[in-house]
């Protein structure tokens, strides 16, 4: 058996694949410490998963102004120390980071330990943390397609994002009935990702009457902290009612994406994969504020394997007209979903996991001073 200490916390796109690899190998045996960090969200997310175990470790986004980038090198280095503390603690095989500022104190931390170092990058861009911590690593897993400038092949592995086992894909009239709505015609749901998405949010409320119009029901999931749970109804041409549900979370959003005839998505590569898992036709709108413009890249490539449309946060006055011509266009969605069904990498965890395995072994019979990072 093996000990993996994983850094995955601060957004849900590091924390759920942390968690999708994590079940994996505590299935096969291992055991798993994971370090999230103090947001909200990672309180949210983490309530399902009481079997795991996660510790809460310091630190902040490198971000802002001069005295912000002050204060995260402050954190960086109150991280690095709490992450040494957890080495001499644990005594991991591997550590395996998602990236953000939990995965570089640990990563560092690492390195000096001689433990190994393995990276996931989830994204088509791949993340601050990601480049400065490359050529520590023992293995770095990409998205396919993806190029890391100064590192060489045989670290990549191209496994695909891992996905939670909860988030499946279902019919749509028993996902409709366990989360207790009603769809007279087409239903519309809106995710803004694991923070929610203003924009999207504001869209969603005030077109709703249009929708409502043609049979178009919303579910909209607005992220914590941005409205209370909440319900709009209207009338469509037939006399049906129509209703807009708000939400400001949910924890079952294999059902909520499966529930949808579209959705409407950021295109953050966490959401993205549960869209693919869960075979949901979809406009994605990227954060246009997003670190390297990384959404954008993402949704390309979504939009290139034609599983998607991506619309621009400045179009957006568009989206209702696109959302019309989608949503009733029962062959284009029906392209999208055989796409989706084609690029679902169903293994992607288990093929992770098993090669974080390999990777223990093989430490496991090399003396610790003497390891050293395949770069």
């Amino acid at each position: 058996m093996s000990k993996i200490l994983i850094a995955c916390g601060g957004t849900g796109g590091h924390l759920a694949p942390g968690i999708a690899v994590a079940e994996v190998l505590e299935s096969r045996g291992h055991e798993c410490v994971l370090l999230i960090s103090q947001k909200q969200v990672d309180s949210a997310l983490i309530a399902k998963y009481s079997h795991l175990n996660f510790q809460r470790s310091p630190g902040r986004a490198f971000a802002g102004g001069i005295f912000a980038r002050l204060t995260s090198f402050i954190s960086l280095i109150s991280g690095f120390r709490f992450a040494r503390k957890q080495l001499k603690k644990e005594s991991p095989h591997a550590v395996l980071l998602f990236g953000g500022f939990v995965s570089v104190g640990l990563g560092l931390a690492a390195r000096l330990a001689r433990i190994p170092v393995l990276l996931h990058e989830a994204n088509c861009c791949p993340g601050k943390s990601i480049r400065l911590l490359k050529r520590i690593a023992t293995r770095i897993y990409l998205p396919d397609g993806v190029k890391l400038p100064g590192v060489s092949a045989a670290v990549i592995r191209y496994f695909g994002y891992p996905v939670r086992q909860d988030i499946k894909h279902s019919l749509k009239a028993d996902a409709w009935r366990r989360m207790g709505i009603n769809v007279p015609n087409k239903l519309l749901v809106v995710i803004g990702g694991s923070q929610g998405a203003t924009a999207l949010n504001h869209w969603a409320i005030s077109n709703f009457e249009t929708l409502a119009k043609h049979g178009i029901s919303l579910y909209c999931v607005t992220g914590l902290g941005k409205s209370s749970q909440s319900s709009i109804h209207q009338v469509d041409q037939y006399g049906e009612d129509i209703a807009a549900t708000l939400v400001p979370f949910s924890d079952n959003m294999g059902d909520v994406i499966s529930a949808a005839d579209l959705v409407v998505s950021r295109a953050g590569a966490g959401s993205i994969a549960e869209i693919i898992r869960c075979r949901a036709p979809s406009i994605l709108v990227p954060y246009p504020y997003a670190a390297d413009d990384h959404q954008r890249a993402n949704a390309l490539m979504h939009e290139r394997h034609g599983a998607g449309m991506l619309l621009e946060e400045g179009n957006i006055d568009q989206l209702t007209n696109e959302v019309l011509d989608l949503i009733f266009n029962d062959w284009l969605l029906a392209k999208f979903k055989s796409n989706l069904e084609r690029l679902d990498s169903a293994d992607a965890a288990l093929r992770t996991a098993i090669d974080i395995e390999q990777i223990c072994m093989a430490h496991q019979f090399i003396p610790s001073q003497e390891f050293k990072p395949v770069i």
